[in-house]
């Protein structure tokens, strides 16, 4: 099958071709057609496998049949979970929509809210956003969604583990009830099923490939390493397999600028992003890494939502995330566009209930082994998995929506990440 057989406009088609793609992805193939015919869309398939288009090209298609007004309303709205992949999206739309004449544009935190408010009273056609930056411009008066008649949650799941429920519904309160809503992620959980029957009509179901799997492009990989060494081994992987390309995770924000600061003592490019960095020092460090001015970027779970590398060949897991969903989406970030990719964990003493538990959830048996040199001496400590974040340390709250605390919880989370309100 080619992109010219499922019915989307010259002008899109000759922008995908300028992108180099002629053949769509099992989501695409799926997801394109359906969009087209208007009907509201869950679908679900592995990060890497081309969503961002499925939902991408049928929206440009649908809106630049519509008949142009004197003034430009929103008429796509787009929500993400976080800054860069707000900007992702953004750039995937003006890729796309380059030979067609509407205006985008794209609002996050982190950065001076007047010239997306300038941008904004001028009049786009359509809005990329996450959920606390939008809030911010409804509180000013400064967006009408009113006439939106296409809204797309991508990485819905992420959004409800950020804790951004609240401002969700708060925003499709203010939309009209006749649209075409479609919801895109890689994993979709019982409670997102449930949650589509909210907010979605009708929706065809779309899941390319097994909830909770990886790519078949990726490779994956483990060793045992004693935790103090794990800085050691990695400057010395990426130093003698020379990686000239490697994104890193590390669980926490502190810890990530700690690393990147370590690999360059070690000889190694690095830097580092998280949600406590500027939005300038994030796109610093994202286009550099994207360049190949440095060798490694470390970055936490949610900074990660969004960097999309076709190329990127290695993925190194310095320590285990807390939410075991969220490997899948770590290792997706290699083997993307059908290219192959390699993910690999350092395993400490205390990470092996964590390391069992993912293997579990993706029902797959990871190779785990020891590196010469590396031998590890240090006993497993605990058989027990970390408890996933949105299920650990829980203070009542009261958050604006008054629903208590699970949501007071994650409202917290996102803060901390980066991803609200201001600093969305």
């Amino acid at each position: 099958m080619k992109f010219t057989s499922l019915g989307l406009s010259a002008d899109i088609l000759r922008a995908v071709s300028a992108q180099g793609y002629e053949t769509p992805t099992p989501i695409q193939q799926q997801a394109i057609p359906a969009a087209l015919a208007g009907r509201d869309l869950m679908a679900a398939a592995q990060t890497g496998t081309g969503k961002t288009a499925a939902f991408t090209l049928p929206m440009l298609h649908k809106l630049a049949e519509l008949p142009a007004g004197p003034v430009r309303k929103v008429h796509a709205l787009v929500l993400t979970p976080t800054r860069e992949l707000a900007n992702q999206v953004s750039e995937s739309v003006r890729d796309y929509g380059k030979f067609i004449s509407l205006r985008s544009t794209v609002v996050f935190g982190g950065v001076n809210i007047n010239p997306q408010m300038k941008t904004l009273r001028q009049g786009v056609d359509i809005l990329v956003a996450t959920p606390g930056r939008l809030i911010d411009h409804l509180t000013r008066r400064t967006v009408d969604l009113s006439q939106v008649k296409v809204l797309v949650l991508d990485e819905a799941d992420r959004m409800l583990d950020m804790g951004f429920l609240p401002a969700i519904e708060r925003i499709l309160a203010l939309l009209p009830k006749q649209r075409q809503t479609m919801m895109f992620s890689a994993t979709f959980s019982p409670t997102i099923k449930k949650l589509a029957t909210r907010f979605l009509n009708n929706p065809l179901s779309i899941e390319v490939a097994q909830a909770n799997s990886a790519a078949s492009t990726v490779t994956q990989m483990a060793y045992r390493v004693d935790s103090a060494r794990k800085r050691e081994m990695l400057a010395h992987m990426i130093g003698s397999q020379n990686l000239q390309q490697v994104l890193v995770f590390a669980r926490t924000k502190r810890g990530a600028d700690r690393l990147a600061k370590h690999l360059e003592q070690d000889g190694i490019s690095a830097d580092s992003i998280h949600g406590d960095k500027s939005q300038g020092a994030r796109n610093r460090a994202l286009s550099d890494f994207k360049r190949n001015n440095i060798r490694a970027l470390v970055a936490t779970d949610v900074a990660a939502r969004g960097i999309d590398i076709d190329q990127l060949s290695h993925v190194i897991n310095y320590e285990l995330p807390d939410d075991i969903e969220n490997y899948v989406h770590r290792i997706g970030r290699t083997g993307r566009a059908g290219n192959e990719g390699t993910a690999i964990s350092l395993i400490g003493a205390d990470e092996h209930g964590q390391f069992r538990a993912i293997e579990r959830l993706l029902n797959k048996k990871i190779n785990l082994d020891v590196m010469t040199g590396y031998e590890p001496t240090q006993r497993e400590t605990s058989d027990k998995p970390r408890p996933r974040n949105n299920q650990s340390r829980r203070t009542p709250s009261r958050d604006f929506s008054g629903r208590g605390k699970q949501q007071a919880h994650g409202h917290r989370k996102a803060r901390r990440e980066g991803g609200f309100s201001r600093s969305a």
